[in-house]
């Protein structure tokens, strides 16, 4: 048999690698730190916190593995209101200054317990827990809490409750509208528009998918503006 004469054409350089990551800090590591449920069970010291919060089996959960790219950090379950505790994570962004010099963010991701599973006829102590209602009154530490909407139900009344209670106690706050994946073109912009009208805040709300990623890289721009301290 006779033998394939090898190619003597030079090969150019090797393609790189060109994923697009976004500008800025970009989560590098989570990992959990604590769960509590009183101001003296909190972490010590003054780094800056991220909260979520959100209507009982909003997604929360797999919005923040998909966030921090981590299956499993926080847990996924069908069961409303299974989260009880303040949980705390601890996230690592990294900032890519030059060839030889980078810029690191410690911040804490603060999942809270999901409000509405319980009667919330009686105003806000049924809203949510005392616990945490007296957490974001009361963290120094808060730089900006994310309230999560499911894309699908954006009117529910529970969600304006909690929406008008966050604005009145002057909360930084960002909407993030979930379940994108589970809407068509048409709905979406539907449903956005009723939001922005519902739930207007200084920035648009940022619609995520946490199968697909959407709204991931928009949704650390907005985290990486109070990490580098440009607004809160």
């Amino acid at each position: 048999m006779q033998k394939k004469k090898k190619s003597t054409k030079q090969m150019g350089p090797k393609p790189q690698y060109t994923r697009k990551e976004p500008k800025g800090p970009r989560i590098i590591a989570a990992k959990y730190n604590t769960s509590c449920v009183k101001a003296d069970q909190y972490p010590e010291g003054d780094t800056v916190e991220i909260a979520f919060i959100g209507r009982s089996n909003v997604g929360k959960s797999s919005l923040i593995n998909s966030l921090c790219n981590y299956r499993g950090l926080a847990l996924v379950s069908g069961q409303p209101g299974k989260t009880k505790t303040i949980n705390y994570f601890d996230v690592e962004s990294k900032e890519d200054i030059s060839e030889t010099e980078e810029r690191r963010y410690h911040w804490f991701l603060v999942d809270l317990p999901g409000y509405g599973f319980a009667k919330t006829n009686k105003g806000n102590r049924n809203l949510w827990s005392s616990f945490i209602a007296d957490y974001i009154l009361h963290s120094e530490r808060l730089m900006l809490l994310c309230l999560l909407i499911d894309g699908r139900h954006p009117e529910m009344p529970i969600d304006k409750l909690a929406y008008d209670w966050l604005v009145e106690a002057g909360v930084p706050l960002q909407i993030v509208v979930t379940k994108a994946d589970k809407l068509t073109a048409k709905e979406k912009s539907a449903n956005l528009a009723k939001i922005k009208e519902m739930y207007p805040t200084n920035t648009p709300p940022i619609l995520y998918s946490s199968l697909k990623h959407t709204g991931r890289e928009l949704l650390q721009q907005r985290i990486n503006k109070v990490l580098v301290g440009d607004e809160a």
